[in-house]
């Protein structure tokens, strides 16, 4: 029988040579290899954020819509080809804004002039992702670094991966269970709502016919419905037309979001759900109370949002591109 010191010896050579993926992951991973890395990447998103307002809502709902198909490797900033429909062409993601995409593309381009092939446009992402949150009121969390830029983006798989404003909250709840985030992690996460906007169509269906009793989601502040009606009721022939997520800061990432539901001026159903059902409406009343619980809450879940099925090694690369793979280059 072996002894107990050679069972530790066996158990300390296995976590040396099979290391698990994200022990890679450090906050100081670009400190040699790039050390400008930092103040470039709070310059880019500074100007662009200053710019352009609404970066910061396209960024975050970028980052986590990457992140949610087949982990955060940057898969959704790739661009589809004649033989590849790509993921950033599936319905849900085609209204993710270009701002998004065009700071991962500026800071690219800043750090490859930089530290050529060295930083991957998944920790670019990510980074941003941190960035902006903070640099719009949100809080600030630890960004790991070291994440190498995934190989397949396919639109195919983003169905059943990412969240519909028509869902129920169940298949929601359910949605992220598997991917092993918890009920709790949800509602915080869902609370990045707080900045950004929806399009018309994605809530129409509370807004027009609602039901045969009611024209409107009885759900809603009443004013409030009145008033989205108006702004949507061009939106069949302006796909474009959108509201605010949180119309009474929609700028600022605080808990007003939370406040909203219980109001009843969450914009999607989804939103509207959260504030009623058993499993949610306690983390709801829980962060309109307080924000320093939902800031807690929400910058741990997005610490374990950015680690999410990261590659390393020959899983990935750090690509030249953000938008194509490597290989692309060599065909």
């Amino acid at each position: 029988m072996a002894s107990p010191g050679h069972n530790l010896l066996v158990l300390l050579l296995f976590f040396i040579f099979f290391p698990c993926s994200n022990s890679k992951l450090s906050v100081d991973y670009y400190n040699k290899t790039c050390p400008q890395f930092a103040s470039i990447m709070e310059q880019i998103v500074s100007d662009k954020q200053i710019a352009s307002p609404t970066t910061a809502a396209g960024v975050l709902r970028l980052f986590f819509h990457d992140c949610m198909v087949e982990g955060c490797d940057g898969s959704l900033l790739i661009t589809s080809t004649s033989f590849n429909r790509a993921e950033r062409d599936a319905d849900i993601d085609q209204s993710i804004p270009g701002d998004a995409f065009d700071l991962v593309t500026r800071a690219k381009t800043a750090l490859e002039l930089q530290c050529p092939g060295i930083v991957s446009c998944a920790d670019i992402l990510a980074t941003a992702a941190r960035n902006l949150v903070t640099m719009v009121g949100g809080p600030y969390y630890h960004v790991r670094l070291g994440r190498k830029d995934g190989l397949v983006s396919n639109a195919s798989l983003v169905q059943g991966n990412i969240a519909q404003p028509t869902m129920p909250l169940s298949d929601i709840i359910s949605l992220f269970e598997s991917k092993g985030f918890s009920v709790q992690e949800m509602v915080a996460l869902v609370g990045a709502h707080t900045i950004g906007f929806s399009h018309c169509k994605e809530f129409s269906h509370r807004l027009f016919n609602f039901s045969k009793t009611s024209k409107t989601d009885p759900a809603y502040y009443p004013k409030y419905a009145e008033g989205l009606r108006k702004l949507c009721a061009n939106y069949t022939k302006d796909p474009t037309m959108s509201a605010y997520n949180d119309v009474m800061t929609p700028g600022k990432f605080d808990n007003m979001y939370y406040k909203n539901l219980q109001r009843g001026l969450g914009l999607l159903a989804t939103d509207q759900a959260l504030s009623v059902d058993r499993r949610t409406k306690p983390y709801v009343d829980l962060y309109a109370a307080n924000e320093t619980a939902f800031f807690e809450a929400f910058a741990h879940a997005m610490e374990k949002v950015s680690i999410y099925k990261i590659k390393n090694g020959k899983k990935g690369e750090v690509r030249h591109r953000c938008d194509q793979f490597n290989a692309a280059k060599n065909d």
